[in-house]
């Protein structure tokens, strides 16, 4: 990859950047199309919110974060994508006009010991806002291409998934917490990335030339135009959102529909296999986890296990999350 390669990291470097002012806008625009929840969408629905105000989407922030990394560690180049982040933590909200910048530092590097024309570089990020204030930290790895190595040759891009989508109208009850069934999986159903999506989300939040030029995307290993790992997550909100809008609907023709707060965060976040544009990815939620939550008396705390399955049966996407719950009815 022209611009960066794996041998310009070197353990203990520091990298800073930013920084990127916030806007109203962009957060309302944002969470009406990936996560349409009222603190995200409302100044004054949000008053009446487990948070009270409105934030911005977690998922945009992480998202904000690739751009600077972009643009700052990576020098406006593109690295070889990453197979993951080992944890991600949502510390502070982000508010509208907050200016939020980066600090990075390189934990480790090792060259790949079965591709030799790449090695992985380990990073530490934090967020900070203007107070420097840590809003998000992220701990995560980056494949970059070795200097002066002969590139393997490209991945096989199979045709696009041409099969008409439709939306399913199932719908199931919502249990608050404290009843909900551990091991009860929700799907979610499924989301299609076109060329078109899959380029306007990397133009603001993950600039590199695999998401951006599908001519440019087919000289990378990747061998064609791919959708951004954090376009893959905010795609599984989108389903998450979609679905409950269903369950939502049903629920409240017999019984109080319980809230979901924010999460403060994820873990084991694995990028199997690219997603390919015109790729159909299924995505299912399972509930593996819970507890009541002391210091917010009457909410829980739910952990949940995410796949994400493309169109030939391929996990191509997983993480485990957790997300603020109401615990019972009148809590």
């Amino acid at each position: 990859m022209p611009g960066i390669t794996f041998e310009d990291f070197t353990p203990g470097m520091a990298i800073d950047g930013g920084p990127l002012t916030v806007t109203e806008a962009e957060i309302v625009a944002f969470a009406a199309e990936f996560d349409p929840q009222p603190f995200h969408l409302d100044a004054e629905a949000a008053q009446a919110t487990f948070v009270g105000r409105l934030i911005g989407s977690g998922w945009q922030t992480a998202g904000f974060g690739m751009r600077l990394l972009q643009r700052h560690a990576f020098r406006g180049a593109t690295s070889m994508g990453s197979p993951g982040i080992a944890e991600l933590r949502w510390i502070r909200p982000v508010l509208p006009g907050d200016a939020v910048s980066i600090s990075v530092h390189v934990e480790s590097c090792r060259a790949s010991n079965t591709k030799p024309d790449r090695g992985f570089v380990v990073f530490a990020m934090t967020i900070l806002n203007q107070d420097g204030e840590p809003v998000m930290t992220q701990n995560f790895t980056v494949m970059f291409a070795r200097r002066g190595a002969t590139p393997l040759p490209p991945r096989r891009v199979e045709a696009p998934d041409d099969a008409p989508l439709i939306e399913s109208a199932d719908a199931e009850p919502l249990c608050f917490l404290e009843t909900a069934p551990l091991g009860a999986a929700r799907e979610l159903g499924a989301h299609r990335f076109t060329p078109e999506a899959v380029m306007a989300f990397a133009r603001t939040y993950d600039p590199q030339a695999f998401h951006l030029d599908p001519e440019a995307a087919r000289q990378t290993h990747f061998g064609g135009l791919c959708a951004s790992g954090w376009h893959t997550a905010a795609a599984w909100m989108k389903r998450l959102h979609i679905t409950r809008g269903r369950d939502v609907v049903h629920t409240a023709r017999t019984g109080p529909v319980p809230q979901l707060g924010p999460s403060p965060g994820f873990r084991d976040m694995r990028w199997l296999a690219p997603v390919y544009a015109g790729d159909t990815i299924r995505y299912t939620c399972t509930l593996v986890d819970k507890r009541a939550t002391a210091s917010r008396p009457g909410w829980g705390l739910a952990t949940h296990q995410n796949v994400g399955v493309n169109q030939r049966g391929e996990t191509v996407f997983s993480f485990t999350g957790s997300v603020f719950w109401q615990w019972a009815p009148g809590a």
